[in-house]
């Protein structure tokens, strides 16, 4: 009898190893389709920091565009493609890194927008009241991404443009606009609110699109913080205490530290109260303003004076000669200088910065990038249990009504 039961023993053990066996194989399959090589789309919303020629399709003032020499300056592209830039941008390096294709302009004809879209516009704010009538504002993005999200769905079908969707990161860069033309530059709006109050504003107007983006089923998100805006090139130049303040409007730059420090806080209480809401952060005011007066350190020979511009520090916004005043000055290698024109960086600093939000790692301020990098946003995918393979039945959204 004994030897009976130890002979069952044996069978039902080798019963159940082989079963163990095969859900493990089984989870490891699935796991291998989850987080191998496929990668997810890339959406992106935001200004000329991350604009790839949106601009080129609508009717606006020459300031808005950066389509013309010497836009593009570096060779990567064939000629110039409304990216105010000597060369890439950020979400460019970004794209490569995701293993994607350059992502198109929303306005582009006949774009392809299996791999994502985007939406930037050159000046636009969050608020619809800055630049408006010249640019494409955030809620009219959110509406063009609509616009792209049901044609998903009659390419894809339903199903999977739902987990297109779901799987996208999310990438946004704005608010600068709001700052120095929407309220610096408009005495009407700096009489009618505080500064305080008009950073509410925007961070209030700001975190309803991200809600809206998770209704819509998004829940990885990339932010770029706003950098020190008066130590822009154009701000140097019209700041009316320059011989006081090094040179930077520190007004501009209070406003974009205090933007950033709101965001932030909001984006903490997202990640509590939003199932599955994942993003990453960079501290891109402080990464920035070392650059700006350290320069060497980066590999750049000059901080604080544009490549491409006219007047003090290259900050009047002349270059191209599209403009009013039609005379510029061009540097001969943009590599060597952080700023290429009056109010954006040269190519390099977009690399820089790219490699950073993708690699970086959570640290201690000043230069922390988390709780994710964009890495992980792209190619980490949720880990599957055994439980999940015998009941795959999907558990219920819960969204922000």
């Amino acid at each position: 009898m004994a030897r009976l039961v130890s002979l069952v023993e044996y069978y039902c053990f080798n019963i159940i190893c082989v079963t163990l066996l095969l859900l493990t194989s089984v989870e490891a399959s699935v796991l291998e389709e989850k987080s191998g090589t496929s990668t997810s789309a890339f959406f992106i919303f935001g200004d000329s920091s991350v604009d790839p020629g949106n601009n080129n399709y609508i009717n606006t003032v020459p300031e808005n565009q950066a389509n013309y020499k010497p836009y593009g300056h570096n060779g990567f592209f064939q000629r110039p493609t409304g990216r105010f830039s000597d060369g890439r941008v950020i979400v460019d390096f970004i794209a490569e890194y995701a293993k994607l294709p350059l992502i198109p302009p929303f306005l582009e004809p006949s774009a392809d927008y299996t791999n994502g879209a985007n939406f930037a516009s050159g000046g636009a704010g969050v608020l619809p009241e800055t630049n408006q009538g010249m640019v494409i504002d955030l809620p009219t993005q959110l509406k063009n991404f609509e616009v792209v999200q049901k044609s998903l769905i009659e390419k894809l079908g339903e199903a999977e443009a739902e987990k297109v969707i779901s799987e996208a990161v999310y990438l946004i860069s704005i608010g600068s606009n709001d700052y120095m033309g929407g309220y610096l530059g408009n005495p009407k709006m700096k009489e009618t609110y505080k500064y305080e109050a008009y950073i509410g504003i925007v961070i209030g107007n700001l975190t309803q699109t991200i809600q809206v983006l998770y209704k819509k089923g998004g829940r990885k998100f990339g932010f770029l913080s706003l950098s020190p805006l008066g130590c822009l090139p154009a701000l140097r130049a019209l700041n009316p205490k320059a011989s006081e303040e090094g040179g930077c409007f520190e007004a501009a730059s209070e406003l974009a530290l205090a933007h950033n420090n709101a965001l932030k806080s909001v984006l903490t209480s997202l990640e509590q109260i939003f199932k599955g809401f994942k993003y990453c952060y960079s501290n891109f005011y402080n990464w920035l303003d070392d650059r700006i007066n350290h320069p060497s350190k980066y590999g750049f020979k000059e901080g604080i004076n544009a490549c491409c511009g006219y007047g003090p520090y290259g900050g009047i916004f002349t270059c191209g000669g599209t403009k009013e005043v039609k005379e510029y000055e061009l540097c001969e290698n943009a590599e060597d200088y952080v700023w290429w024109d009056s109010f954006h960086p040269t190519e390099k600093i977009h690399e820089q910065f790219a490699k950073t939000l993708w690699n970086g790692e959570p640290e201690p301020e000043p230069f922390s990038v988390g709780p994710y990098n964009l890495q992980r946003l792209f190619f980490d995918k949720e880990k599957l249990t055994i439980a999940d393979i015998v009941d795959d039945d999907p558990q219920p959204l819960h969204f922000l009504q």
